[in-house]
């Protein structure tokens, strides 16, 4: 299945915005194509300095997620 995650939640509110990249991981270790659409506040995200500092609510870092996404070779526009 191809899948698309549209996000545009930003540090504002770092649950939400670290959904997008735990659910493509969870895609792409399904065997989905996926990839991941950034659009509004969510671009922030892409900053390492903001990435470290966005930490959900029952969730990994999102600097972690972001790096899985990444070895995952999911593609990230922004």
């Amino acid at each position: 299945m191809k899948v698309l995650i549209k996000s545009a939640w930003g540090s504002g509110d770092p649950t939400q915005a670290s959904f997008p990249f735990h659910h493509a991981i969870a895609f792409a270790e399904a065997g989905h194509d996926v990839q991941v659409f950034l659009l509004g506040e969510a671009v922030s995200l892409m900053r390492t300095v903001v990435a470290n500092a966005v930490v959900p609510v029952g969730w990994a870092p999102l600097s972690e997620a972001l790096a899985k996404v990444i070895a995952d070779r999911v593609p990230i526009h922004v």
